[in-house]
């Protein structure tokens, strides 16, 4: 962002109440913006109707924009001095610039301004390498799947018609028949046509909500059922049903930011396990990562060892009675 006025000319920091030299800080929240230095904004200033948190810009001309040679700053003074000198007055042009030569003006000015076919705007380059999160959506590329009219699938996708994009029944279908019969006429009075349009703008309002929400059902990819439950296997029972239970909350989250919480929700379950376990280990006297791996070794035989006891108890008690050992030994050879 840039600020095209004299030090002088800008309004002095509220904070040390000195001039402002760029860089400097401008509040994107208050209004009027509030301007501050460097030193003030780093200290968390705050003053009435202004707080530390809220959202800022940098306000300088330190940066290129189509040479590395070149700054903002020295680009308008190349402009101003163009506006001010004319074209071809090298010399009292990189006088007014003051930081470039008169073969530099020149050659940038026909280089840049002159000389491109296409009108001078820097090209950024995109960021690459960004790992972002895929959630499961319905692109409009995506050929959705096509199943027959009375077939299970077609009953799950809720009548979509993949030819047509569509649904054979809307939500609150029936709602053109609230203004099918209505007309405004010239001698309508002033409540009636008050009415006639309230009705309009109820039936406006239900096509509005119709339009949100076949958009949530194709951004969050719910017309592809079978997709999302081949997505999910990768997680537990336990986490399924809880995803399944916080799905209606998907019309306040986009997909993105919906797979965010639900991955933050797994992982706070993660370690509330992990803390019940480590709590069950400060119980038991353990105090070392290493004294807690060989308690839960022995804790495994030890279970292991009651059942190899539980068994041999019942092959005694069933011993004495013949009946009664033939129906254990048919259990445990079913088991």
């Amino acid at each position: 962002m840039q600020i095209d006025a004299a030090p002088l000319d800008r309004p002095p920091c509220p904070g040390c109440s000195t001039y402002l030299m760029e860089p400097f800080i401008k509040c994107a929240q208050c209004k009027p913006p509030v301007l501050l230095c460097l030193q003030c904004f780093a200290r968390g200033f705050e003053k009435s109707g202004h707080e530390s948190d809220h959202r800022y810009e940098i306000v300088t001309n330190e940066f290129p924009v189509f040479d590395l040679d070149w700054t903002a700053v020295e680009e308008l003074k190349l402009l101003e001095a163009l506006g001010d000198c004319g074209i071809g007055n090298w010399q009292e042009i990189s006088n007014n610039v003051g930081t470039k030569s008169a073969t530099e003006c020149e050659s940038h000015y026909l280089l840049y301004y002159v000389s491109r076919a296409r009108p001078p705007l820097p090209v950024f380059e995109e960021p690459k390498n960004i790992e972002q999160l895929c959630p499961v959506t319905a692109k409009l590329s995506e050929d959705p799947p096509r199943p027959a009219a009375d077939s299970v699938r077609a009953v799950e996708m809720a009548g979509y018609m993949p030819a047509r994009g569509d649904f054979t029944e809307e939500f609150n279908n029936f709602a053109e028949w609230d203004i099918k019969d209505i007309y405004f006429l010239d001698d309508d009075d002033d409540l009636l046509r008050a009415l006639k349009l309230a009705a309009v703008d109820i039936y406006q309002s239900q096509l509005k909500e119709r339009c949100r929400r076949k958009k949530i059902t194709r951004d969050c990819g719910l017309i592809n059922l079978k997709k999302h439950q081949m997505y999910d296997k990768r997680y537990i029972r336990a986490i399924r049903d809880m995803k399944d239970g916080l799905r209606p909350f998907l019309e306040f989250f986009p997909p993105e930011q919906f797979e965010k919480v639900m991955e933050g929700l797994i992982l706070e379950q993660d370690i509330r396990k992990e803390v019940r376990r480590l709590q069950e280990l400060r119980q038991a006297g353990i105090s070392t990562f290493r004294a807690g791996q060989l308690f839960e070794k022995l804790r495994l035989r030890r279970e292991e060892e009651l059942g190899r006891r539980h068994m041999l108890t019942d092959v005694l008690s069933n011993m004495q009675d013949e009946f009664a050992c033939q129906q254990w030994l048919h259990r445990q050879a079913h088991m």
